[in-house]
């Protein structure tokens, strides 16, 4: 452009500017924009010489490059961007979305992609019933303590109750749980020392709906049931005997179960020392199966390591949970169950394997009496979601908890429910005493079909990738969250780096990073630190305290106290 015309423009934004009342200031531009005066039947909103103004005002002439002058947002052209042609081959890592897919907006709200800011949804039934993105409704979660896990999890219970499916938390061990299930109107049931006990030869809701199908329905669930009991009572003795019970005693222990069901008045459920009392009986259905051929000798060195066994388990540390009638019986129709059991102590390995194992008999039993129910169109058909926390505690404390979380992991789709897993790595599953359990356990990762991983070090990200396939960014994502927060230097608290971060993977897809922002309501339902939280009216009585001490020693002898103490 030549310096002629830049003058030219320059003076007709001038006159522009003149006109419109800017040269005057913004008070001056605002009363000529609202003056009634100023209508469309002129140039630029003003009315033409000789013409009434029509009364009807206009909105401010705006130019389109803005005002001239200082403030007036004037800006320059801009050139168009330079534009580049390429074949599909040539251009493949941008075609055809360079940003990428959207994310998933099927299931529970979880929170916000890291990058893009966009709502992810997702959670292990809906994206195996719902969006087919998954195989088996399962999740497993690792990540280093305190980064935000059971949070996520808790949020998952309070979206899938919104939807009908109902939360079995079998064996709570901090609690994490207590709290939401409580606040969603559900069932909490204490076990343990002087808390609450199991029975495990009560046959629970599975006998009530055994009792109320009837007819050939009915005598295959009570089949079931006494598998069921015949499983959890062998489990008590392997825990008690460190070793699983022998062939020949776990025909024994079924003959003395079906004796006992016979004889057992309808509505009162046996208990484990009536197992004693039949063994010490010797009846001639349980003789049978001893082949003691009328020898009673013979007979009593075939029962009498059972005898034993069982004698550990009500004389032993097991006695006072499981040799009483069932303190709380589950709920079928409560919208969530949380069998809580951290008052075991953590050292107490046996008491919290065998509740974590009664827990599991109970809560599984109840699932089956109600998809029985459903399947009799006795009750309508109902889905479940368990969660078992802390996985590295149950998995050290006996074999039998990782063939139990085996075949439930390989049969939840049958069973009807989704589980969700959560430890902190997968070293847990290495500490095991046997190969078989290890590689059981890492096959819990192989099979899930959501892995979901917080924070965790990136030599534990390195074998990971191995089992479920990360990409070198993911990796180093992941690795970054476990970093520890910066020393605080005005004492206020600052939380990890990666807290509330998680990479969601399914398959063979890349990995959804996503950030949770807790509500006010989850942070006070959900806090694993109350151990840790001050305790105001102690701290204030302690003062107190010191406080009168500290009198009393200045009156009795003001010199033994620092000057700044002394009246």
């Amino acid at each position: 452009m030549s310096r002629r015309s830049e003058e030219k423009r320059a003076e007709q934004a001038d006159r522009l500017a003149e006109e419109v009342g800017w040269r005057d200031g913004p008070d001056a531009l605002l009363s000529t924009a609202l003056d009634p005066s100023w209508t469309e039947s002129g140039r630029n909103g003003k009315p033409a010489k000789g013409k009434k103004a029509s009364g009807r005002p206009k909105e401010l002439f705006v130019p389109p490059r803005g005002w001239y002058g200082p403030g007036g947002g004037r800006v320059g052209y801009m050139d168009p961007p330079t534009m580049w042609r390429a074949t599909t081959v040539q251009a493949c890592g941008m075609w055809p979305f360079a940003a990428g897919s959207g994310s998933p907006m099927t299931g529970v709200p979880l929170g916000q992609h890291l990058f893009t800011g966009a709502t992810v949804c997702g959670d292990p039934l809906n994206w195996f019933t719902r969006a087919r993105y998954i195989s088996n409704p399962s999740l497993f979660m690792l990540g280093m303590p305190g980064l935000g896990k059971s949070t996520l999890v808790n949020r998952m219970l309070i979206g899938l109750t919104a939807t009908g499916v109902v939360p079995l938390v079998l064996g709570d061990l901090k609690p994490d749980y207590a709290d939401t299930v409580r606040a969603l109107g559900g069932q909490v049931i204490s076990i343990g020392r002087g808390r609450g006990g199991i029975n495990v030869l009560d046959p629970g809701a599975m006998g009530a709906a055994a009792a109320r199908i009837g007819g050939e329905a009915g005598e295959v669930l009570k089949a079931e049931t006494h598998g069921r009991v015949l499983n959890m009572v062998a489990a008590l003795v392997t825990i008690v005997r460190g070793r699983p019970m022998d062939d020949h005693e776990q025909s024994v222990l079924s003959a003395v179960l079906h004796h006992i069901r016979e004889r057992t008045p309808l509505g009162r459920p046996a208990l484990l020392p009536d197992l004693l009392r039949v063994l010490t009986e010797g009846p001639d259905r349980v003789r049978a199966v001893t082949l003691d051929r009328g020898d009673d000798t013979r007979y009593r060195d075939a029962v009498d390591p059972l005898h034993r066994s069982l004698l550990g388990i009500l004389d032993g540390p097991l006695g006072d949970t499981f040799a009483s009638e069932t303190s709380t019986r589950i709920d079928p129709d409560a919208p969530a169950v949380c069998i809580d059991i951290s008052g075991i102590g953590e050292a107490d390995t046996q008491l919290t394997a065998a509740a974590m194992l009664a827990a599991w008999s109970d809560g599984l039993g109840t699932v089956a009496a109600s998809h029985a129910l459903a399947d009799a169109g006795l009750a309508p058909r109902r889905w479940f979601f368990t969660v078992l926390d802390e996985l590295w505690r149950p998995l050290r404390a006996a074999s039998g908890i990782v063939d139990r979380i085996d075949a439930l992991t390989r049969l939840n789709r049958s069973l009807g429910l989704g589980d969700a897993k959560i430890t902190h790595t997968l070293k847990d599953a290495e500490a095991l005493g046997t190969d078989s359990d290890r590689a059981k356990a890492r096959g819990f990762v192989e099979r899930a079909g959501m892995v979901v991983c917080a924070g965790l070090p990136k030599a534990e990200m390195e074998e990971l990738g191995k089992v479920v396939g990360l990409s070198r960014r993911e990796i180093e994502l992941v690795s970054s969250w476990s970093s520890p927060p910066g020393w605080g230097v005005s004492g206020e608290h600052e939380e990890p780096p990666g807290r509330g971060r998680f990479l969601i993977k399914v398959g063979g897809r890349p990995g959804i990073p996503i950030k949770v922002a807790i509500t006010e309501a989850e942070r006070q339902l959900h806090n694993t630190n109350t151990r840790w939280t001050p305790n105001e009216t102690a701290i204030e009585q302690s003062l107190a305290q010191t406080a009168e001490r500290v009198a009393r020693a200045a009156q009795e002898d003001p010199q033994a106290l620092p000057g700044r103490w002394t009246a």
